[in-house]
């Protein structure tokens, strides 16, 4: 009962905190002054902002700062509206209801299998893994079985989500009151206010200071409730009360920081709630490894199987390592975005990178063999913690069946990966060509033609010195006008000649224009609408060399094509490859898959380390690859779009459901429906769904159908139960939506609302 009051509660909260604040903001303020001009951004990323602004597409519906930044949007105490990404809506109804979304819906799976008779298997059918951990009970209580310590927990969890959204409420509240009573008082620059003061170090310090009188007011308020005889957040003891407060209060101030304008308000309260959670089982695992006779039952919102002892050494255990070798991080982003000029000793710079990445690289070394492997070994019961993954891994359903997946993967990600790195280089490459196939050579020291790309296999390219020819160059112009001065020659028409136009500064060369003989009509375009030169009018066109410098030429022309695809085609590329990863390892192995996808967060994880603290030598090829494919959502320090991708699949499988169908919930929405749905609504999009949304009802139902077919198709080959199409497809619609209307990022929030909704309508038969 008292859960259902907590919920509830929280509910009408929210909605009167949004009623209020947007009544309370459309009031217009009279003889307000204008504010100052926004002042130029400081920079807050090594990445290169202005190139990636300029290649990315513009959106005639989105607007800038000034006018999407609503005055309504809450914010964390301390922090300014320039700490988030710029979105019409702050999602603050994501960040309260999300999180208890998702914890009543972990509660209602337990709670049906605790009342069937006999209750449930606790592990989901098919999954190869230890059985979960159990504790000998406290004196004059019996044991608990794993199912009865699930049930519990997940009670737990539900007054932890609830608890979290309170304080991130009174936090939001606070930041609004305050910024209420300081409104008339001070003139702030736009992406500021007037409340919140412009210094670092004392914005810290208030942040501390209001943390810990929260976690001071909301103990009190724990107290009271105790002693009222009220059931709200009984479950939760003073100690998680405490430690879960600090910890969730820090994690919206540290994540706003360090991840700067690359959470909405909603998305960083969500962020920083799994977080916690993450962090509250790591607490009550240990502690229950230390005290097991006095401890009831292990409060993980999870079996305390093995899975879950990696998945929380391999993702809180990589955030640890990188608090821990802060120092060097910090050091290493500093010199690599310092001028040389302004470095003490400027001839040392690539030395200091080189040991701070070295200082790096081995301290994560021994962090994870040391720190991180010594508790993953004493949670196991002694064991090596490498050689038990070792083992396990041949103990599927046959031996090799983990170990092709493991093959499957690296080969699909190996292709991909090289695959774009070498299209995206070779765009780099041809960017300076117009569409219509010519390419404009601008003079520098060099001489003329300095600035033209040359073939990568033979060096010359069309229109180059020296091409067609079997080795000879042509001399450099400097030689060249030597000798035109010797023999009497003009000077300037050697030059215009070596140029191949008429300027020795600027020369347009035209692989098809009107130097060349005309070209028939259907002739010298090719099929990707690409200007093909003129091959007859190629010098020496018999000579084997000649014919290997045509066709490299061709090559690097048609390979122009894939890099101009747009960046949103580019990433539902991954959203494609995760179907076709994801797919098969939840159907074949998903216990082993649960394990894959937190290692993969790992790696995520210090990839992110590499590229966004400049750690020699990948920093920088990681920085050019990933810059490829940021869309107008990444404007951030932090690149999020690919932890997004990858949790939003796993989701589904780290939450352990007992249902096959549930499992393939986050690959099937972001993989297939999100990715058809922009691909349809850009393409067949006719009708939205109302004037400032890009959205359209074409996409919507595109989504629907594509993700309800999948589901069906996975149902008639065997993998999935047997389930309700019309239930399945309503969910669906439903989620469609969210997807619609909501601007927060999908690759978070909407596997996770489809996911819960699914539970709550017994889909599954």
């Amino acid at each position: 009962m008292w859960i259902s009051i907590e919920l509830a509660l929280l509910v009408i909260a929210s909605v009167i905190y949004c009623t209020w604040t947007r009544v309370s903001w459309t009031r217009v303020q009279p003889n307000q002054p204008e504010r100052p001009p926004t002042p130029p951004s400081r920079p807050s990323s090594p990445r290169h902002l202005e190139g990636r602004e300029s290649r990315r597409p513009t959106n005639s519906l989105s607007l800038d700062n000034t006018t999407t930044r609503r005055r309504d949007t809450g914010f964390v105490w301390m922090t300014v509206p320039k700490n988030y990404r710029n979105a019409q809506d702050d999602g603050i109804l994501t960040g309260l209801l999300c999180g208890p979304l998702i914890a009543a819906a972990l509660l209602y799976i337990s709670l049906c299998k605790s009342v069937t008779d006999p209750p449930g298997d606790p592990l989901p059918a098919g999954w190869l893994v230890e059985a979960p951990m159990t504790l000998p009970g406290t004196p004059g209580a019996p044991a608990l079985t794993p199912l009865q310590a699930l049930v519990r927990a997940r009670r737990y969890l539900v007054s932890q989500s609830t608890f979290c959204a309170t304080l991130l409420l009174v936090h939001v509240c606070a930041s609004w009151v305050t910024e209420a009573r300081h409104r008339r008082k001070l003139v702030v620059p736009e992406g500021e206010v007037s409340s919140v003061p412009r210094k670092e170090g004392r914005r810290t310090y208030l942040y501390v200071l209001f943390t810990i009188s929260v976690t001071l007011w909301i103990l009190c308020v724990r107290i009271a409730l105790k002693e009222m005889r009220l059931g709200i957040w009984q479950s939760m003891s003073y100690f998680e009360v405490v430690t879960s407060a600090m910890f969730f209060q820090f994690s919206l101030y540290i994540s706003v920081r360090l991840a700067h304008r690359g959470f909405t308000f909603g998305e960083l309260g969500l962020v920083a709630f799994g977080a916690t959670i993450l962090f509250m089982e790591l607490v009550n695992l240990t502690i229950a490894k230390l005290s097991p006779m006095s401890t009831p039952y292990i409060k993980t919102v999870r079996l305390p199987t093995p899975l879950l002892i990696y998945q929380i050494a391999l993702i809180p255990g990589s955030l640890l390592t990188g608090f821990l070798l802060s120092p060097l991080l910090y050091l290493s982003r500093h010199i690599a975005q310092r001028p040389v000029r302004r470095l003490r000793f400027p001839q040392e710079k690539q030395k200091h990178r080189r040991l701070l990445a070295l200082g790096f690289y081995a301290g994560a070394l021994l962090i994870v063999g040391g720190l991180i492997g010594l508790w993953t070994r004493w949670l196991l019961g002694a064991r090596n913690p490498w050689l038990f993954v070792v083992f396990w891994v041949l103990e599927g359903k046959n031996k090799w069946t983990r170990p092709a997946l493991l093959v499957y993967w690296a080969l699909l990600i190996s292709i991909s990966v090289a695959g774009w790195t070498r299209q995206l280089a070779r765009g780099r490459r041809f960017r300076q060509w117009n569409v219509r196939g010519s390419m404009h050579i601008s003079g520098s020291a060099g001489g003329e033609g300095a600035g033209i790309p040359q073939s990568p296999r033979y060096g010359a390219s069309f229109g180059q010195p020296g091409y067609g020819s079997t080795g000879a160059q042509q001399p450099p112009l400097a030689q060249q006008q030597q000798t035109a001065s010797a023999t009497g020659t003009n000077a300037t028409t050697t030059a215009t000649t070596v140029g191949g136009g008429g300027s020795p500064s600027l020369t347009p060369l035209d692989l098809s224009g009107s130097s060349a003989p005309p070209t028939p009509t259907g002739e010298g375009t090719g099929p990707l609408g690409l200007r093909l030169p003129n091959l007859p009018n190629l010098p020496d066109l018999p000579n084997g060399a000649n014919l290997s410098n045509v066709a490299t030429d061709l090559l690097d022309a048609a390979d122009k094509h894939v890099p101009t695809l747009s960046v949103n085609a580019r990433r539902k590329f991954f959203h494609a490859l995760a179907v076709v990863m994801f797919v098969p390892g939840i159907a074949v192995d998903p216990a082993f898959t649960h394990l894959a996808f937190s290692a993969a967060f790992a790696l995520f994880t210090f990839t992110e380390y590499v590229r966004y603290f400049a750690l020699y030598p990948f920093g920088a090829a990681v920085h050019l690859f990933m810059n490829e494919f940021l869309d107008a959502k990444d404007g951030g320090t932090a690149i999020l779009s690919h932890f997004y991708l990858l949790t939003g699949c796993a989701n589904s499988v780290w939450f352990e459901g007992p249902s096959r169908l549930l499992q393939f919930t986050g690959t099937l929405v972001l993989g297939v429906g999100d990715a058809l749905a922009s691909i349809a609504g850009k393409r067949l999009g006719r009708h939205r769904w109302f004037a400032a949304n890009p959205k359209t009802v074409e996409g919507s139902a595109a989504f629907v159908a594509s993700v309800c077919a999948c589901a069906w198709v996975l149902r008639a080959v065997g993998v999935v139960e047997h389930f309700s199409v019309a239930r399945y497809a309503a969910v669906g619609a439903l989620a469609a939506g969210l997807e619609a209307f909501s601007v927060q990022n999908d690759n978070l929030t909407l596997p996770l609302y489809m996911w819960a909704m699914l539970v709550f309508a017994d889909v599954v038969e």
